[in-house]
């Protein structure tokens, strides 16, 4: 193995071999990458940090998605935040039974799905974590939320021993968030470690046993990270991701909120009618954030989206997507210490247990898991019937300092709320039925295959004589080529190892490199239905 020839030590591989892991000294990561490792004074923070000089490269004919770990400039951070009880007064507009009338527990749940019965049973939700926690703080919680003890299942990454340091308040409060809105919950999976985040999101992807994931963390990425997230679309696995908490962004979103594979989650101030009573109204949280991407174009589903009002952008993707409470709730951390936190770190993980619920009747109606909710969600927006299943919230700013005149929220979709908060039985009702009227693909015929330069031509009939024909051409992130064409939603072709069977075809890649091939997978279109399901490919 050309690692362990270079003097590496191999310290983990995975099974979908997207990812290896090795240790080595610096002399052999200079010497095997062509680099030099330097130090570096932060420019923002009070630190020092490594880096290479250059790009790495590597003498290999297997082709590479990316190194990782080869510098520290940006660390990974959660977004909670949280006001000690001792410094926080019970406010007039607190409406919840915890503490003080802050919210905690079924306080969710009668404000975001009124009247549900479905309470996540059958099935898990999954955790990116980068902290331990301590299990003493969740039982705590459950006991004076009066919920039941869920199962939780930690998976410890990267030699991790799970211990608690100082994020583990994040931890708990995602736990605690997640529990809370789907308290019928087989088990939460808590995926813990503390370097890589590619190998704990990567573990998620090979385990998949959890068909809805959170993260509430900011952490760098890159085309192996895109790959990941490629499979959690392909495989139905639902990923949300909190958008931040530091007003609108004023140029680059922090990573990876602004993906598309991702669902990128705002927040709201929520009031209820009674004490843990049903919704009452909602605003914009002014410290939430949202923005316009300056790394990807604007995703199929959010094109037709009226920006006129909003101040979004109709060529770059815009956050947030969707939005839930991120104010004023009632959590217990740091080894038995209850505090009130603040943050898309509780919209995120409330928003994987809601969609847990809509799984569970998905599920109980023999059929799959919502994936990627993107589509569906934009979708449902720009439908007559969006007021009934999503809350559209119109009021609030999330403006600072550093960006002074946008955002605000507005009728309809906004780069505050995205399209808003969920009513409840509507909302799920809404995503289960779109689901059902997906169109199964129909017979096909492959006709031809065609390359020029870096666009591939594929041709095919369906059963009934219609020709069809595509072309792909490179522009998704990562280098994946992707594009949209009539009747099919996007096809993503990610590097891939050279596969052929009956409904697969092998084309060449880029034209600078003939020994990579790309492995797509043609699904021909319905005959009367032009909502398709994606075309995935995966090598």
């Amino acid at each position: 193995m050309f690692a362990k020839a270079n003097g590496f030590i191999v310290t983990g591989t995975h099974r979908n071999r997207t990812l290896v892991d090795i240790n080595g000294s610096v002399a052999d990561i200079e010497r095997v990458f062509h680099v030099t490792m330097r130090t570096y004074q932060h420019p923002t923070e009070a630190r020092t940090f490594f880096a290479l000089d250059t790009d790495p490269s590597i003498d290999l004919t297997v082709p590479v998605l990316s190194i990782k770990g080869l510098n520290n400039y940006s660390l990974p951070h959660p977004m909670g935040h949280h006001v000690a009880v001792s410094s926080a007064q019970a406010q007039p507009y607190a409406t919840g039974t915890g503490p003080g009338g802050w919210f905690i527990g079924s306080d969710y749940r009668h404000a975001y799905a009124p009247g549900v019965t479905l309470t996540g049973t059958g099935q898990s939700v999954a955790l990116f974590e980068l902290d331990g926690y301590y299990d003493s703080d969740i039982t705590n919680y459950e006991g004076l939320a009066g919920l039941p003890n869920v199962t939780l299942t930690n998976v410890l990454i990267d030699g991790f021993d799970g211990s608690p340091g100082s994020g583990n308040d994040e931890v708990a409060l995602d736990i605690e968030i997640v529990i809370s809105m789907a308290p019928g919950l087989s088990k939460v999976l808590v995926y813990e470690g503390n370097s890589n985040p590619d190998d704990i999101l990567n573990q998620i992807a090979t385990d998949n046993l959890a068909k809805q994931i959170s993260s509430s963390w900011g952490y760098t990425i890159d085309a192996t990270t895109e790959q990941i997230f490629q499979q959690y679309a392909a495989q139905g696995q639902s990923f949300f991701e909190a958008c931040g908490d530091s007003g609108a962004y004023p140029g680059a979103i922090n990573t990876p909120a602004d993906d598309p594979l991702v669902t990128s989650v705002g927040e709201t101030v929520l009031t209820t009618s009674t004490n843990g009573g049903p919704w009452s109204s909602e605003t914009t949280w002014q410290s939430g954030s949202g923005g316009i991407s300056t790394v990807y174009a604007i995703p199929s589903w959010q094109q037709g989206v009226s920006m006129a009002s909003n101040q979004g952008s109709t060529y770059s993707r815009n956050v947030p997507d969707v939005s839930m409470i991120a104010a004023d709730c009632w959590a217990i951390a740091n080894d038995g210490v209850g505090a009130i936190y603040f943050g898309t770190s509780i919209s995120a993980p409330m928003w994987a247990g809601f969609i847990a619920l809509a799984n569970q009747q998905a599920a109980a109606n023999g059929r799959p898991p919502l994936g990627l909710i993107n589509p569906l969600i934009y979708t449902i927006g720009t439908n007559p019937t969006y007021g009934a299943a999503l809350h559209d919230i119109t009021t609030g700013n999330n403006t600072n300092t550093s960006s002074p005149t946008r955002f605000f929220a507005v009728p309809g979709y906004d780069l505050c709320t995205g399209w808003g908060t969920p009513t409840g039985s509507n909302l799920i009702n809404a995503l289960v039925a779109l689901d059902v009227v997906k169109p199964t693909p129909v017979p096909f015929t492959i006709t031809s295959v065609a390359r020029t330069n870096k666009n591939i031509l594929i041709t095919w009939e369906t059963a009934g004589g219609t020709t069809n024909v595509v072309q792909v051409s490179q522009g998704g992130a990562g280098g994946a080529y992707s594009t949209n064409f009539a009747n099919l939603s996007t096809l993503i072709v990610p590097p891939g190892s050279g596969f052929v069977s009956t409904n697969y075809l092998d084309v060449n890649g880029a034209t600078n490199a003939p020994s990579r091939y790309y492995r797509v997978k043609i699904t021909a279109p319905p005959p009367s239905d032009s909502a398709a399901d994606p075309v995935y490919a995966g090598g």
